[in-house]
């Protein structure tokens, strides 16, 4: 199946729809956002790496930053902090440049490394719309950037991340689709999510209001 563009959703999506589900309907079916330190601190460190959308040339090394990206196949579009360009046999030709170049993605996090995979997921979506735009053979690895360690993380882009990417992309436009908002399922993470207070997980403890009514009712001699 292939999308039309009117029906493509946010890349980054990808990265929230795997960190919670509900935090994703909100800010992209409900249009609710709220801002933090820690999104803060991510928006000045895209920022940065994108840097006036630039394409700089180091020996065989191609850089781009800020490259607009889309799949038709998952049905997303966004943009690439930076796209390297590798001279490779691999690769594929660029229009203005010799040779053969195969992209490699690097997305900018601030923090540290995750224990989940919603990172690697945004990263390996990213390097599926590269392989479709560009007709580019499968692209091996790529690379996460964390802020706090100032350090590159290699991500391989296996079989199965990509078919976790594929699945995501599937669920989030079912959910679109239906314009549905999933229940609150409160996790240790919540307290570092920006929407908290628009979630409101500590209601998900509370009960129903019919499910009050009706031990109240059982009450009633």
């Amino acid at each position: 199946m292939a999308y039309e563009e009117d029906a493509f959703l946010n890349l980054a999506g990808i990265q929230h729809f795997a960190f919670c589900r509900r935090q994703w309907a909100l800010a992209y079916i409900e249009m609710q956002w709220a801002e933090n330190l820690r999104t803060t601190e991510g928006h000045l460190l895209h920022e940065r790496a994108h840097d006036a959308f630039a394409t700089e040339k180091r020996g065989n090394l191609l850089i781009s930053r800020g490259m607009s990206v889309f799949s038709r196949e998952l049905g997303i579009n966004g943009v690439c902090d930076v796209v390297e360009f590798h001279a490779s046999a691999r690769g594929v030709p660029l229009f203005g440049r010799e040779g053969k170049w195969l992209p490699v993605p690097v997305e900018y996090k601030r923090g540290s490394p995750k224990e989940n995979d919603a990172d690697r997921l945004q990263l390996c979506a990213q390097a599926m719309c590269l392989e479709e735009m560009l007709v580019c053979d499968s692209i091996p690895q790529a690379y996460l950037y964390y802020g706090e360690t100032a350090r590159r993380s290699v991500v391989a882009l296996d079989d199965d991340l990509r078919q976790r990417v594929r699945a995501i992309s599937d669920e989030m436009h079912e959910l679109y689709r239906r314009q549905y908002t999933p229940r609150v399922k409160p996790t240790r993470s919540c307290n570092a999510c920006s929407l908290k207070e628009l979630c409101l997980p500590k209601l998900q403890r509370v009960g129903s209001a019919a499910a009050y009514l009706r031990k109240r009712l059982e009450e009633v001699p």
